[in-house]
């Protein structure tokens, strides 16, 4: 069968397609509804695409649905992160940018390098996501509600406040076992719970975490993988005699991710005895304080992926 080529441009509200069929580019704009998706459906039958390799970039949620919905039409697709299309975009000159050329761009990054295809997860850890984000979302805005009384003098403001403060306060208890209850009623979530408790440094949030959006080892060929996914690995900047920049991270992952691991990783400094060590000796080399704990969040990372792919719980005497 003849594979055709799909670019899709995501936005939250609409989405720009590039078809590329015998070497031929068709363009077209659809809303990012249920609508558009069946719109989508009778455009590409319109032009006698059977079959199809759709491919997307890994933006926040906004694509997960028509990901899912071209996975259930039969098509193969791939949802890739975008620091792989730029790259590709580098490489072929490119400097245009607009949601046409993007879709076009993406539709031939397709076609040349083959993405590996994506899976729908499970309803339950869709599900999870959204408690995870909404927890997250929740407590944000709690801190900055509580930010806002401290420096506040009108009493009218500061009672407006407290009662928000109390009102976020019951959802976050509401989403919180909510969380739990999903986790709970899942028998792979809950013996993944288990392992992941029992590495220091790891609390319930952060196995929520953990659970819900990089949980699964068999998505990661190894724990170098989920910290590229993550945008923890380290990426040199080195060339010649005249280019020798301080190392960094990547940040090619989901910032808010990143942002959620800050905190277990400089509490498993602190007591993660594998953790510990390992940041002591980075620090006794003289490294900066913040690369000592980006270092501990990929660490703690890899041993959270090592547990769970092994299905075996922390031992502490693993790195002997």
């Amino acid at each position: 069968m003849t594979v055709d080529f799909l670019g899709i441009d995501i936005a939250k509200s609409k989405f720009d397609v590039a078809l590329i069929k015998e070497s031929k580019v068709k363009y077209k704009k659809f809303n990012n509804s249920v609508r558009g998706f069946n719109e989508l459906d009778g455009w590409l039958k319109k032009h006698g695409v059977a079959g199809l390799h759709a491919c997307m970039e890994a933006t926040s949620n906004y694509g997960e649905q028509l990901a899912a919905h071209l996975h259930n039409e039969g098509y193969a697709v791939s949802v890739v992160n975008p620091a792989r299309i730029k790259g590709f975009a580098q490489c072929q000159l490119s400097r245009t940018k607009t949601d046409k050329a993007d879709a076009v761009l993406i539709a031939q990054f397709c076609q040349a390098m083959k993405p590996t295809l994506w899976k729908p997860k499970p309803p339950h850890i869709y599900e999870l996501q959204q408690w995870v984000r909404r927890l997250e979302s929740l407590q944000r805005m709690e801190r900055q509600e509580n930010n806002r009384l401290l420096s506040c003098v009108s009493a009218g403001v500061r009672e407006s406040l407290a009662d928000h403060i109390g009102t976020l306060r019951e959802q976050i208890k509401l989403a919180k076992k909510t969380i739990a209850q999903i986790i709970g009623s899942h028998d792979d979530l809950q013996t993944k719970e288990v392992l992941l408790q029992s590495i220091p440094g790891i609390g319930d949030a952060t196995v929520a975490l953990i659970l819900a959006f990089f949980g699964n080892p068999q998505e990661f060929g190894s724990a170098k993988e989920v910290s590229a996914y993550l945008g923890l690995n380290p990426r040199q900047n080195q060339s010649g005699s005249s280019i020798n920049r301080r190392t960094r991270i990547s940040k090619t992952g989901d910032s808010a991710l990143r942002k959620a691991l800050y905190m277990p990783g400089l509490v498993a400094m602190r007591h993660n005895p594998i953790i510990h060590t390992f940041a002591q000796n980075l620090l006794d080399r003289g490294k900066p304080k913040m690369a000592v704990v980006v270092a501990s969040m990929r660490k703690l990372v890899h041993i959270a992926y090592g547990v769970l792919k092994n299905g075996q719980p922390f031992d502490p005497a693993w790195e002997k």
